[in-house]
């Protein structure tokens, strides 16, 4: 596959032209594929990507069917995945190949990813021998595996040659990347055992062994090793590159940090969603499918609100003796919930980064009790203020003071053990601890606040 990754002078926008999108539309409706093709030339494709996809769905069908008009792969690949789906309907199996043809590998997978089976064996059947084996085989394993970001388009040489030897190869080999900033020393077998920056490969004497100048390979990745754990090695070890080997410890691919920089971002984006219950959800998609996708999360909220209810009602006769109980009770509720979510994120966020292990765990519990103590003493301070202020009532302050405190120590504590426990059970815990934690801080929050009111009055 011909390398698309290249610096070249193109002009920037980082201000996004509002105007330029109604030109861009008006020549879509005069059919004038030429004026957008030439303009396209002259900008950076994320730029050109930028403006197809703040086009609205009819003129972006419209452009992609233009005559004469074809997208340009470095511009195709820089379009967000939603909008790449998309617009695969509109080509051709013959544009698409295309496309793939002038794609790294790993661009290469992301696209055909989201190819329908039929037209994907359509595809691949029309790529040359060596791309189709090449991608059938990333596509063999799991998604979110280091296969599926790994480029097979790497440089190799063997342990025994020289400086010299190495230059002359990478001056006449016509099958190498276009660019590649370290060189893989490989031994008889195939197998890394080291890397050599390729300006440190410029600098050395000709009659220099290649052996003699290599970093010995460290940090050697598994085909089949989940790609947040890949994102974690390259941030813990500031890896520009690393190389990627299959069970026989053969190298079969590199991943570089421009690939992992877009995984630790869809980590984090995907955590974002989850906390919020809407799953994958992309902007682009249609008002059924958004429903469908937060239903399911919205009835498990509102079961979880009726045991909640439920909870209130037991306290029915304490409520009728002091009205003012059912005014406070949403203050101690509300409070406990944005005290135990906060932890949750920072919880969630740690469980990714593997910063939360066994070792520190307890250490953690700890301090979130403590942190719980701390802010429910002095929202306790700030709220009985208010309450007595309000309504002139002493016995009405310590009710909330005492329920404040014990909410927020309960929800810093639940904001850590259940997404703890959830990942010990193998499930997902940004998903579905939200619900949980909510649940939980309501229900000790209304349970205390009235058993604290029942006691004392």
């Amino acid at each position: 596959m011909t390398l698309v990754k290249k610096i070249k002078d193109k002009k920037v926008n980082f201000e996004f032209n509002k105007e330029f999108i109604k030109v861009v539309t008006e020549k879509i409706t005069i059919n004038d594929a030429q004026f957008i093709t030439n303009s396209f030339r002259e900008m950076h494709p994320a730029d050109a990507a930028d403006i197809i996809e703040h086009l609205n769905q009819n003129d972006r069908e419209n452009l992609i069917k233009l005559n004469n008009f074809k997208i340009d792969p470095e511009v195709f690949v820089e379009l967000n995945e939603s909008i790449q789906s998309e617009i695969i309907t509109y080509l051709s199996s013959d544009s698409i190949v295309t496309i793939l043809k002038n794609l790294e590998s790993d661009d290469a997978i992301k696209i055909l990813e989201n190819v329908e089976e039929k037209d994907k064996n359509i595809i691949l059947s029309s790529l040359p021998p060596k791309d189709r084996f090449a991608l059938l085989e990333s596509l063999s394993y799991p998604e979110d595996t280091a296969a599926r970001i790994m480029q097979r388009e790497f440089t190799a040489i063997p342990s025994n040659w020289s400086v010299g030897q190495t230059i002359d190869y990478l001056r006449e080999n016509k099958e190498l990347p276009d660019e590649f900033l370290e060189i893989f020393i490989v031994d008889e077998e195939f197998k890394p055992i080291g890397t050599i920056p390729s300006s440190k490969v410029l600098r050395t004497p000709r009659e220099s062994k290649m052996l003699s100048i290599m970093s010995e390979s460290q940090l050697l990745i598994p085909v089949d090793m989940d790609k947040e754990e890949v994102g974690n090695l390259f941030e813990n070890y500031n890896l520009s590159s690393a190389a990627v080997i299959d069970k026989n410890n053969k190298l079969v691919g590199m991943i570089t940090y421009d690939d992992v920089l877009t995984v630790l971002k869809e980590e984090a984006e995907e955590d974002v969603l989850r906390l919020a219950g809407v799953g994958d959800e992309e902007i682009t998609d249609g008002v059924f499918t958004k429903t469908k996708r937060r239903f399911n999360w919205l009835l498990l909220n509102l079961f979880t609100a009726f045991l909640a209810t439920y909870c209130i009602s037991l306290f029915g006769a304490t409520i009728e003796q002091m009205i003012v109980l059912a005014f406070l009770m949403p203050i101690v509720a509300s409070m406990g919930g944005n005290a135990g979510m906060q932890t949750l994120a920072v919880t969630v966020r740690s469980l990714a980064t593997k910063d939360l292990t066994k070792n520190n765990f307890t250490k953690n519990i700890i301090k979130e009790f403590n942190i719980g103590i701390l802010n429910g003493v002095i929202f306790a301070i700030i709220s009985s203020l208010v309450v007595h202020i309000w309504f002139d009532d002493f016995i009405l302050s310590m009710i909330i003071s005492i329920s404040m405190i014990l909410t927020m120590v309960v929800a810093g504590l639940f904001g850590i053990l259940v997404p703890v426990t959830l990942k010990r059970l193998n499930i997902d815990p940004a998903i579905s601890s939200s619900v949980f934690v909510t649940t939980i801080t309501d229900v000790i929050g209304f349970v205390s606040f009235l058993s604290v009111g029942a006691y004392f009055l």
